[in-house]
């Protein structure tokens, strides 16, 4: 299969770090030039640059690149090219630029990785660009909002001389440039090697599709998992690496390697299949699997996915003899009971039963300590999803109190306190308004933007007692609902989150004011007091409303634990 586009080790690589004595002399002039931070996007792309993995590129794209790569999937002088490679600057580093300057590019501890020589900079049409390399505009498409919303408005081009690699701490065996694993393979007597891209788990289906393409090519394996940026949502790249290592020994001795590509995807489909494909080359393997819906990034609002099934694979047929390494097509892999294996969907046998588990039956097992079949996936990479994805009565979570000041907030909370510790089973923080304003927002007063600031780190201090799988329990007056709802965003990813409303009316709090807080404001004494000269805004998302009116705190602590119960947060006791 392909056999006339094997090229052993692939070609020649670009290598753009520069020797010893250079290092010494850019890092001593780097301390007058401009400097941009990377994000995690662009050090990714650099460090593809810098190793080779984007080779033919020496650099990120000048206008002339950029646009043809936009247009025809070409670089300027006809090499294939299917993605713009570019570097986006603020106005203000941009206002600091000319062409020629010399542009300092630190990691974001501004450590010195790299040294661009400006070629050009320009203002892209950025629409245009979503347009022609994702085939829409739409914000639905998270490539397409990533480069709309998360990009800046400039770009810069011009050649690369390399210092040093980003620094990675994870995983340092497995992180192996183009040129060192095409050692391996020369040292291992690997010939033929066939890439397998991968941005999720892999369960059986991906094992039995990439044990028949080897065994079909008489090849062998590199599972060559993206690690920078993917689709939002995706698992994290170290429990994913610890699921290819636990699959690793199902496959035939010595026919299996693991290495990890520090590639920011685009999901940019059958685009992007193209450049998995050069890069794979460039890693220098001979075959790589595409299969369904390669790369994309699923559906749109309406259910209707953004490429064609097999997309990828069409496009990717019109260049293979270009690019100069062959595909190993695939269509999905079906579990059929009564044979008890994995088959190409349009292999199986009419009249037999198809089982198949979705991602969100998946998480719905793993939420709910359900089994997880053996057919489905190993004992093994289930075991490494479990200890990331524990049953939810394990997980860590945040209730967060809103409401006015003497609606009941501190009280209810200290009473959730209690029965959370007389409960045990995990660490309890309370987050009281009051005490946060003094031990970690002392410096702030009470303008929007200074509540705001407080809030925020309200949230992220929640946010890392959730992730921890603690629980926190917050109550701020937290009056304005754009702050509430970006503290949400920032927990619900980590864990649960839950809303309380405490609704207590504005007369029966001012009737319970101790400290005669109410009447200091009505009187002009405190200015910007919320309820009586600044506002609030109830929330329309909170998942309890309690008017504390008639309630006691013991009531209301107990109407809170009771929907957490509910919910999934407490097993059986």
């Amino acid at each position: 299969m392909n056999d006339h586009l094997i090229q052993p080790h692939g070609g020649e690589l670009v290598n753009l770090l520069a020797d010893h004595a250079a290092v010494q002399e850019i890092r001593r002039e780097s301390r007058d030039w401009t400097s941009w931070d990377l994000c995690p996007r662009q050090l990714c792309d650099l460090e593809l640059l810098l190793t080779g993995g984007f080779s033919p590129l020496t650099g990120f794209m000048d206008r002339r690149n950029y646009e043809r790569a936009c247009s025809e999937m070409r670089l300027a002088d006809g090499t294939l090219w299917p993605i713009p490679i570019v570097l986006d600057l603020s106005d203000e580093a941009a206002r600091n630029l000319e062409e020629t300057d010399q542009l300092a590019l630190r990691d974001p501890e501004g450590v010195l990785l790299a040294v661009m020589t400006v070629s050009e900079l320009w203002q892209p049409d950025r629409r245009a660009e979503a347009e022609q390399v994702y085939g829409t505009a739409s914000r639905e498409h998270p490539g397409v909002r990533c480069l709309l919303e998360g990009t800046h408005s400039w770009y810069a081009g011009g050649e690369l001389q390399g210092i040093q690699l980003p620094d990675h701490y994870d995983f340092r065996r497995l992180r192996l440039a183009p040129s060192e694993l095409r050692g391996v393979f020369h040292r291992v007597g690997w010939r033929r090697i066939v890439a397998f891209q991968t941005r999720n788990p892999m369960h059986r289906a991906h094992f039995e599709l990439t044990l028949r393409a080897i065994k079909q090519l008489e090849a062998n394996l590199l599972i060559h998992p993206a690690v920078g940026s993917t689709k939002p949502g995706d698992l994290d790249h170290y429990t994913r690496v610890r699921c290819y290592q636990e699959i690793l020994p199902h496959y035939p001795a010595g026919t299996a390697q693991l290495s990890l590509l520090p590639l920011a995807m685009r999901m940019a489909g059958p685009r992007e299949a193209l450049l998995h494909a050069i890069i794979r080359k460039n890693y220098g393997c001979t075959h790589f699997i595409v299969g369904r819906d390669h790369a994309g990034p699923g559906k749109d609002g309406k259910g209707n996915p953004f490429y064609g099934e097999y997309a990828a694979q069409e496009l990717y047929l019109e260049h293979e003899a270009e690019l100069g390494i062959g595909m190993v097509p695939f269509s999905s892999m079906v579990y059929v009971a009564e044979l008890d294996r994995f088959l190409p969907v349009e292999e199986v046998p009419e009249g037999k039963t198809v089982l198949s588990i979705s991602g969100t039956e998946l998480r719905r097992r793993l939420l709910d300590g359900a089994d997880i079949p053996h057919w489905f996936t190993f004992p093994e990479v289930a075991d490494a999803l479990r200890k990331k994805h524990p049953p939810k009565h394990k997980h860590g979570f945040t209730v967060f109190f809103t409401g006015l000041s003497g609606a009941g907030k501190s009280t209810i909370a200290k009473a959730l306190l209690s029965r959370f510790l007389e409960l045990g089973g995990r660490p309890v923080t309370l987050l009281d308004g009051d005490i946060v304003r003094k031990h970690l927002s002392s410096e702030l007063g009470f303008s929007k933007e200074h509540r705001d600031i407080n809030i925020r780190r309200i949230g992220f201090v929640a946010s890392e007692i959730t992730k921890n799988g603690g629980i926190a329990i917050c109550a701020p007056i937290a009056p304005y609902d754009a702050i509430r709802r970006e503290v949400r965003a920032m927990i619900a990813p980590v864990g649960g989150f839950v809303l309380v409303h405490v609704s207590t009316p504005l007369e029966v709090c001012e009737q319970r004011d101790r400290k005669g807080m109410y009447a200091k404001a009505r009187a002009g004494i405190i200015r910007q007091f919320t309820g009586i000269s600044d506002p609030y805004e109830a929330p329309a998302d909170a998942e309890l409303v309690l008017d504390t009116t008639d309630m006691s705190p013991d009531e209301a602590a107990q109407r809170v634990f009771l929907h957490l119960e509910k919910e999934g947060y407490f097993g059986a006791r």
